[in-house]
């Protein structure tokens, strides 16, 4: 055989080899930043509900406390003056608990999104900012989810006494462009609050992630978070 081309031949299965370790070591970088950030959303999701699925989980965080719209604190005052105030503490504190018993129906569309993100997704997030891994979550699953919480919200609210009044009050303020449209119903507006409320703690929980993945104990967090840190 030529040696020309036995050299030829020889530095072609160099060269194949190469690149197919190379697509290896790419394919493994990959699936490590897969299956980094779906342990990332598993935790933030996990840990978002935990902590507003429970008693004053909104009522009690202000970060999250779902408080009448601005457009009717005139209203809201006007009760208060005509000795309605316990009425109105009332329906407040009624909204947060309907939020906070909506808010476990969310784990298992979250867990659904995590085990479907693709490696697309996995990309976007990585390129993206520090709530990357939130915006993830509210597009896929804020419009399935605020019509798993509307019910349980409707339930919860329709028990207290000012909840008609609020839609009548919110209706005819809506109708002289004094509140939002999306805030007319009460029920609707306590759900689309609940939802802000969640994906609000997620991003805190990705935060945290971020900036101290080694805290969280997981050498895939770590190694995908943890790179960019020297780490």
């Amino acid at each position: 055989m030529d040696r020309r081309q036995f050299s030829t031949r020889g530095f072609s299965a160099l060269g194949l080899w190469i690149v197919m370790a190379r697509a290896q070591a790419a394919a493994l970088s990959e699936a490590d930043a897969s299956a980094g950030l779906k342990a990332a959303l598993e935790r933030g999701a996990a840990a978002a509900v935990s902590q507003l699925g429970k008693s004053d989980g909104f009522l009690g965080d202000p970060r999250v406390r779902i408080p009448l719209p601005a457009g009717l604190e005139s209203a809201a005052k006007l009760l208060k003056g005509t000795g309605q105030g316990a009425k109105v503490d009332q329906l407040i504190t009624a909204m947060n608990r309907a939020a906070e018993a909506a808010v476990p129906e969310a784990r298992p569309l979250l867990s659904e999104a995590v085990k479907n993100m693709t490696i697309g997704d996995a990309r976007k997030i990585l390129s993206g900012g520090d709530t990357s891994v939130t915006t993830f979550f509210a597009e896929k699953t804020r419009e399935p989810l605020f019509g798993r919480f509307l019910p349980i919200v409707s339930r919860a609210t329709e028990q207290v006494s000012l909840a008609d009044k609020y839609n009548a009050v919110a209706g005819k303020a809506a109708g002289l462009g004094l509140l939002k449209k999306q805030d007319a119903n009460l029920q609707q507006y306590v759900t689309g609050k609940t939802l802000d409320g969640l994906f609000l703690m997620i991003g805190e929980e990705e935060k945290k992630i971020r900036k101290d993945p080694i805290g969280t104990g997981s050498s895939l967090l770590r190694k995908v978070f943890g790179s960019s840190r020297g780490v």
